[in-house]
């Protein structure tokens, strides 16, 4: 079997300005980055804004295991599916950061036959959009630090700044830095940090935001950092979210690429769902709704987080929620979740797969609590047996869930159409009404023990010291009304990564808490994440080659 960029290389791409065609877009409503990539302009959006919203559909899946998924990959493929049966279907995907491009995740863009394309440029620079937010987040760090220089008027105290630099890949050696060395023309000295760029604020603003004006509105909103007297400093005080909304305002407008059997997609925006909210932008997502009568999209990790995040967070800037929720999972890793070594997973082992059933069956439940149909994809492995899949079948069938075979990956949109009808089945037959886990209007400590409780499945959560003279704060400045973003270790339904399965009678330890202001959201640390990931030993970068006609070889 070739790799995934063979396949993509060998694919003949369609003109961008052919692919829109189908969703009623011209020419001029795009602006071209190439002939196969483009961003739709502000024009083109505004206009859609009256027109009737499609039906929504969210991907997401288990706990990740290193067994893969490949939730990106059925997310691709169901989309091709729908439009193969006659549904005109759009797809709205996160865009990929290179720190996991070139670490251990690899890319975002699928696999197989069921690929965005082109992925070269997609997993690399695409259409810079994460260079600007970087750009701008680190615009923002200078002029604070120019401020204090130049003489400080708003008293910002240099040990509660808490507004980081960022870089767009993993290096741990950035977490912790000084700056301002040097002597007095240099800078005043003061610690500092980085965190990856997908972990910036700024990219969680781009993903919420509406429009230009809605945008400078969050970017002043930003917490920069407090005063002597403990007053919170923000970008608005130092008057420069014009500046940076100008840096961002190209970034702001979706892109547009297409897929191996030319559906549409709207690439957009890449927050990480362990360390911030996990969506692609509410911009994407909304004009998708707008162009199809379907839209497939998918959230970061299980739907432990990037779920739970869309649905808490991103559903309440969106014109409706989800009509379904599709929970991607393969035989294998549920049987890694039901203590298998990997090593093993080709052997059949049904008993394995009905202890690791467990972690998909939370996952059902977790869906079912928000009041939304399900439907699980079992996405195909060769390794895959015929007692496993009967086996998986009737788990799923006892919990009144769908479950279909899925085999996009191999077959393109021929190996999803069974999936494609029993989710326009679901959407068809449901008549539930959509609720969220908690009301924003509860206090942080009751939002996060709905959270722990219902989605995770833990008994009680524990606020750390540092996390409960916070809560005391978040309260004085009327910060606690906001939904809560957990910062989570996406391998384990608990904060121990390595606790597979369904874990029960487990807490949650909130280590502390970063206030984001201009996204929206409270963000609660728990366990070990870090905001700046490390690489690996043997990191994806060592298999990365361009050879002498430019083509990119190594990616997957």
């Amino acid at each position: 079997m070739k790799t995934d960029i063979e396949i993509a290389q060998e694919v003949e791409l369609a003109p961008i300005i052919e692919v829109v065609k189908k969703l009623s877009v011209e020419a001029d409503d795009l602006e071209l980055y190439g002939k196969y990539k483009a961003k739709l302009i502000f024009e083109k959006i505004n206009s859609l804004k009256e027109k009737d919203n499609g039906k929504l559909i969210l991907v997401t899946a288990i706990n990740p295991t290193s067994a893969g998924e490949g939730k990106s990959t059925v997310t691709i493929g169901l989309g091709d599916a729908l439009n193969k049966i006659g549904k005109k279907t759009v797809i709205a995907l996160r865009e990929p950061s290179l720190g996991p491009v070139m670490g251990v995740k690899g890319g975002a863009t699928g696999g197989g036959f069921a690929q965005v394309l082109p992925m070269e440029d997609i997993n690399l620079h695409f259409t810079g959009d994460l260079h600007a937010i970087t750009t701008a987040n680190n615009a923002l760090a200078a002029l604070i630090d120019n401020h204090v220089h130049q003489g400080n008027a708003l008293n910002i105290d240099l040990r509660r700044v808490t507004w980081k630099r960022v870089v767009d890949l993993n290096d741990r050696a950035l977490r912790h830095v000084v700056v301002g060395l040097g002597g007095p023309i240099q800078g005043v000295p003061r610690e500092d940090g980085f965190d990856i760029t997908v972990a910036s604020e700024i990219m969680a603003i781009l993903c919420l935001a509406t429009d230009i004006e809605n945008l400078k509105k969050r970017l002043a909103k930003i917490v920069i950092g407090y005063t002597y007297t403990r007053k919170p400093v923000t970008c608005g005080d130092l008057q420069v979210e014009g500046a940076l909304a100008l840096l961002l305002k190209e970034a702001l407008k979706p892109n547009i690429v297409q897929t191996i059997e030319k559906t549409p997609a709207l690439i957009h925006g890449g927050p990480f769902a362990n360390i911030a909210h996990g969506c692609n932008s509410v911009l994407a997502t909304t004009t998708a709704l707008k162009l199809g009568e379907y839209v497939v999209t998918e959230a970061g990790f299980g739907a432990d987080l990037g779920a739970e995040k869309f649905l808490n967070i991103k559903v309440p800037n969106l014109p409706k929620a989800p009509d379904v929720v599709v929970i991607v999972a393969t035989i294998r890793a549920l049987k890694m979740h039901g203590e298998v070594a990997k090593k093993d997973l080709q052997m059949e082992n049904v008993e394995a797969l009905k202890k690791g059933f467990a972690n998909l069956e939370k996952h059902i439940e977790t869906i079912q609590g928000f009041h939304l149909p399900v439907v699980v994809a079992i996405n195909e492995f060769v390794s895959d047996t015929q007692q496993e899949v009967e086996l998986l079948r009737q788990l799923c069938e006892a919990k009144g869930v769908k479950v279909e075979l899925c085999a996009v990956w191999k077959k393109g949109s021929a190996g999803g159409v069974e999936l494609a009808r029993s989710v326009v089945k679901a959407i068809e037959e449901s008549h539930e009404t959509f609720q969220p886990t908690y009301d924003v209007n509860d206090s942080i400590e009751e939002k996060i023990s709905a959270i722990v409780k219902k989605v995770y499945g833990g008994a009680k959560v524990i606020f750390e010291k540092k996390a409960r003279n916070e809560l005391a704060i978040l309260k004085k400045n009327g910060w606690d009304k906001l939904p809560i973003c957990m910062a989570k270790t996406q391998y384990s339904l608990s904060d121990d990564p390595k606790s597979l399965g369904r874990p029960s009678a487990f807490s949650i330890t909130i280590r502390e808490f970063v206030v984001k202001m201009g996204a929206g959201f409270i963000v609660a640390l728990t366990g070990d994440v870090m905001t700046m990931p490390g690489l690996p030993k043997n990191p994806a970068a060592l298999n990365m080659d361009v050879n002498v006609k430019g083509e990119a070889i190594g990616l997957f």
